[in-house]
């Protein structure tokens, strides 16, 4: 091991009034666990353990604004108080670890209503089952799913306020990060692809109008959420599917979402479509340059990254400005400091907590 004076990854990178203190940030990860909608001690040992492995930013899972934008019935919400004072705790216990925490705020439309992934049984809940009627852009089945309900202007038009008020409980509940998910399929992604969206109104046809209703959201959110604090978007930045969205139209959606207070885009891919996507180590990595070339945005990248070498690499090539791990994560909370340890970043630098400094050393 070589002592480095300074890594990207562990230069710490300011947005609006927030500083994270590296650039490896854990990406939301569905558990599946709650209870109404309600994280318990499952969601405190879990988060709070990548908090104590050195992350810079903990990101929760994708998190409902309403009970029927839940892609599971045990998906985690913050549609009420109960939730937030919930979610206090966990983040409260992330920050005293020196850590910042965010929420991914979510809408599952036509993919919510379904069985958690390791059920023996999969597809949509009926609601006889304890399910509920999904509802999207358009009446279009996701494959294998329950087709959904065309949602009405009137329905369409609180949305927004659904996202706002979530983000208000965020806040309550001791975020320093809001996210909005418009990737993977979920409903935002549903509207800004034209494999979902067969709208003839002012929310479909054109890029304009399919993207309508993410800035519409954006808006809404950036309202109420404080203006020292970033805000964030995942975007799935093409559907690797003829006909579907493409990365050029992803990064015109990039630019406008910058004009509207968007403060980083968290680009991934994919999700909406079955599609033949070709995963390999960092396979979603040129998006995400491709993203903050043309958009001139911060982004980050996910996707495969599981080397120190790597990571650091994505961020010398000036693919990405933060990094986003989920499988390696997993496997070792505490991957940010093994990647300390292997670049040579000083220990006062590495996000250490004291109970752990014996593992900085030899």
């Amino acid at each position: 091991m070589v002592a480095v004076s300074v890594t990207h990854l562990f230069e710490p990178l300011t947005l609006r009034g927030t500083t994270f203190a590296n650039r490896i940030w854990l990406t939301p990860m569905c558990q599946y666990s709650a209870a109404d909608g309600v994280p318990g001690d499952w969601h405190l040992v879990h988060l709070g353990g990548f908090a104590a492995g050195g992350f810079g930013l903990v990101m929760s899972e994708a998190t409902a604004v309403v009970p029927v934008g839940r892609i599971t019935p045990q998906d985690t919400g913050l549609w009420n108080d109960i939730q937030a004072a919930g979610w206090r705790r966990i983040t409260d216990a992330i920050h005293a670890c020196g850590t910042l925490a965010g929420v991914q705020l979510a809408h599952a439309g036509r993919k919510a209503s379904t069985f958690r992934p390791w059920s023996p049984v999969t597809g949509s809940i009926s609601p006889d089952d304890g399910g509920w009627t999904t509802l999207a852009p358009s009446a279009l089945a996701f494959p294998g799913y329950a087709v959904p309900v065309e949602l009405t202007p009137t329905q369409i038009a609180q949305i927004p306020r659904d996202f706002a008020a979530a983000a208000t409980r965020a806040l309550a509940a001791g975020f320093d990060v809001v996210e909005i998910h418009a990737a993977h399929g979920y409903l935002l992604h549903q509207f800004l692809s034209p494999l979902s969206n067969l709208r003839t109104d002012s929310y479909g046809g054109a890029l304009e109008n399919r993207s309508r209703l993410l800035i519409e959201v954006v808006d809404a959110v950036r309202a109420v959420w404080p203006a020292e604090r970033p805000l964030f978007v995942r975007v799935s930045a093409t559907d690797w599917t003829d006909g579907g969205l493409t990365l050029e139209e992803t990064v015109a959606v990039a630019r406008e979402l910058s004009a509207h207070g968007v403060d980083l885009v968290d680009v991934s891919t994919a999700g909406n479509v079955p599609a033949q996507v070709p995963i390999g180590p960092g396979y979603q990595v040129p998006a995400a340059r491709a993203v903050r070339a043309g958009a001139q945005v911060p982004v980050s990248a996910v996707g495969l990254i599981t080397t120190a070498e790597q990571a650091e690499q994505i961020l010398v090539d000036g693919a990405a400005d933060a990094v986003l791990v989920g499988r390696v994560a997993l496997r070792e909370p505490r991957w940010p400091l093994r990647v300390a340890h292997e670049l040579g970043v000083p220990v006062a630098e590495a996000g250490w907590q004291p109970q752990y400094l014996r593992g900085a050393r030899h």
